[in-house]
């Protein structure tokens, strides 16, 4: 196969970078050092010059199986045949608050029977557009320094002698039972400096550390209703996708994976995205994470005190460590199944999204009153945007789905500038903060009569995606979650039903009707809506129905319960993956149905819908 599924692959990582491995061991994707850095293997976007690294074995196997070590990104790939099991272990080493070293692992281990291996690695660095340069580092062992057009090093060590004849890769390689056979890309790490190190050893301690330090950490996890592998899974997910240097998140391990097959909505998603961030927090803070939270408050807050220096200048989303060049470009690479272009960097950074205001200021009011009480000196910061919102609330965006074609004047966006000022309005009372709080108060009032006003349509008997439309957004699913409206309110019902009607296809439930794709693309259905949507039914008070509807969303998870971005009605995944708006939205919805269920004290009814 030249591409694979997108759902058929799993993550590891270290809170630096992430690599994709397919479920029948080949490494697809690996950017390196970083999230957002240049890509060392991206076959998954090219299979031809991307590069891989894969050691196969080569007997028929009968079945092959991937898990995740318990409550770890430790990823396990077995084979099976009648003869003989293979175990391939891959992680990346992580330790919590101490040093560790920038690697991806590999371990091959023959559990039964002997077995000779393919040896496939095709370094093809700087999006395959770079070459290297191969030396020998060390006498006593196979360990190789790559050097990368531009300087940058890139060591691979082995127990193995990975090269014939002195410089051409091995094809092949044997393990008798109960052998291992160990591979380490990455920087050198500190105990290959030394001459005489055991790479075997080494690699043994990190595997035993790095399982300690996963499991360590989720031992902070407080959530213990329903659903729970799924939601420490989520948890593990979105830990892998921030940065253990910075505090920030990125929106998805990958990019210009295809928002639809042989399409052009192709977009990199290696980035923090201000909205992306914070309700990311939000899902930490929820299930009893409150470091994270307060690493991404450091840095949101250099972020605001270096771009309100001199005005507002928020960006929509920024690179891991801050800095503003997102400058997107189209790189020469076929694509994944002919999915073009190919793009780094993202051009979106340039838009208005005002919503981002409503989206920060809720995490930071929740972080104040369940993580630590935020400075004075910040909250004076925060004051810029607050009234940077009243004075621009009432103008068109590029909204929420970042259309790039028109701005609108979208209701997300209206009800996000109504959350950001009613979060600031319950902050300054809690703190007592000296503010203009009537001016805040008037705004927010103002807001909320525009949106009943003017994105209520009476003819369909239901709120509209933008002014002057005729049709809904998923995206509106958000309105009972901030509490702008209840969900028994006569008009939110009448809206889900339209939503229902317009949107919904068993579970899945689409982004709206084409009307913010003015070129009339086709995309698959937006997962993190159908979890908005299982919620707003559990708000709703139909827990039975939203329970049952979980459970079959769930299933539409791949065999390690990720998820991408969006979904094909032929149960394909679409978007860059693992995709954190998904996973932190089956956190949330997970959170409230068990809230729901604890205050109802119901049974569900199995027999629901069950057709």
């Amino acid at each position: 196969m030249q591409y694979y599924p997108i759902q058929d692959y799993g993550i590891i990582g270290n809170c630096k970078t992430t690599a994709l491995i397919h479920k029948e061991g080949s490494i697809d994707f690996f950017c390196y050092p970083r999230f957002d850095s240049p890509s060392i293997f991206v076959k998954i976007l090219d299979y031809e010059k991307g590069g891989f690294f894969n050691t196969s074995p080569l007997f028929p196997w009968s079945k092959t199986t991937q898990k995740y070590l318990l409550d770890t990104n430790v990823l396990l790939t077995r084979f099976y045949s009648t003869k003989q099991t293979v175990d391939i272990i891959d992680f990346m080493p992580f330790l919590q608050d101490a040093e560790f070293p920038n690697q991806l692992v590999r371990v091959v281990k023959c559990v039964r029977g002997d077995t000779e291996f393919s040896f496939d690695l095709n370094v093809s660095p700087q999006y395959g557009n770079s070459d290297i340069e191969c030396t020998k580092k060390s006498r006593n062992e196979a360990n190789y320094c790559l050097k990368i057009e531009g300087g940058q090093l890139f060591e691979v060590k082995s127990n193995i002698e990975l090269f014939e004849n002195g410089n051409t890769f091995i094809d092949t390689f044997d393990l008798k039972e109960g052998e291992a056979g160990i591979f380490v890309l990455g920087d050198s790490g500190k105990a290959s400096q030394e001459e005489n190190s055991d790479v075997s050893m080494t690699v043994r301690s990190q595997l035993e550390n790095t399982v300690k330090s996963w499991r360590s950490w989720m031992e902070n996890c407080k959530y213990e209703g329903s659903f729970q592998n799924e939601v420490r899974r989520s948890a593990l997910l979105l830990k892998l996708l921030t940065s253990s240097e910075f505090g920030s998140t990125v929106a998805a391990a990958t990019f210009s994976l295809p928002e639809s097959i042989g399409g052009s909505r192709n977009y990199d998603y290696r980035y923090t995205w201000i909205r992306d961030a914070a309700f990311t927090m939000y899902a930490f803070m929820r299930l009893g994470f409150f470091e994270e939270s307060q690493n991404f408050m450091n840095w949101i807050q250099d972020r605001i005190e270096q771009d309100l220096s001199d005005g507002v200048d928020l960006q929509i989303m920024y690179k891991i460590d801050g800095s503003k060049d997102l400058e997107e470009k189209k790189i020469g690479l076929r694509g994944y199944k002919n999915s073009r272009p190919v793009r780094i960097g993202n051009a979106a950074t340039e838009q208005i999204q005002l919503d981002i205001f409503g989206e920060l200021m809720d995490t930071i009011y929740l972080f104040d009153k369940y993580g630590e009480p935020i400075t004075y000196t910040f909250w004076k910061k925060l004051e810029k945007l607050l009234n940077f919102v009243c004075k621009n609330w009432n103008s068109a965006d590029h909204g929420i789905w970042e259309v790039r074609e028109t701005k609108r004047h979208y209701l997300y966006t209206r009800v996000m500038c109504w959350v950001a000022l009613d979060r600031a309005v319950r902050l300054v009372r809690k703190r007592s903060f000296p503010t203009d709080l009537e001016k805040w108060i008037t705004n927010k009032n103002n807001i909320f009569d525009d949106i009943q006003k003017n994105f209520w349509d009476e003819s369909l008997q239901s709120f509209v995606h933008f002014k002057g439309a005729k049709t809904v957004d998923c995206s509106m699913l958000i309105m009972p979650l901030v509490r702008i409206i209840s969900p028994f309110d006569k008009r939110w019902v009448k809206t889900m039903d339209l939503i229902e009607n317009q949107l919904v296809s068993d579970i899945l439930i689409y982004r709206n009707m084409n009307d913010e794709i003015p070129n009339g693309q086709e995309e698959g259905t937006f997962l993190i809506g159908a979890f908005w949507y299982i919620e707003c039914l559990s708000r709703g008070g139909q827990i039975e129905k939203a329970s049952h509807y979980f459970e079959k969303l769930l299933s539409y998870g791949n065999h390690l319960n990720l998820f991408a971005e969006e979904m094909s009605l032929s149960g394909m995944h679409l978007g860059n993956f693992p995709q954190a708006f998904t996973h932190l939205g089956l956190i949330s919805a997970a959170y409230h149905l068990n809230h729901q269920k604890m205050v109802a004290k119901y049974t569900v009814n199995t027999a629901y819908d069950l057709f």
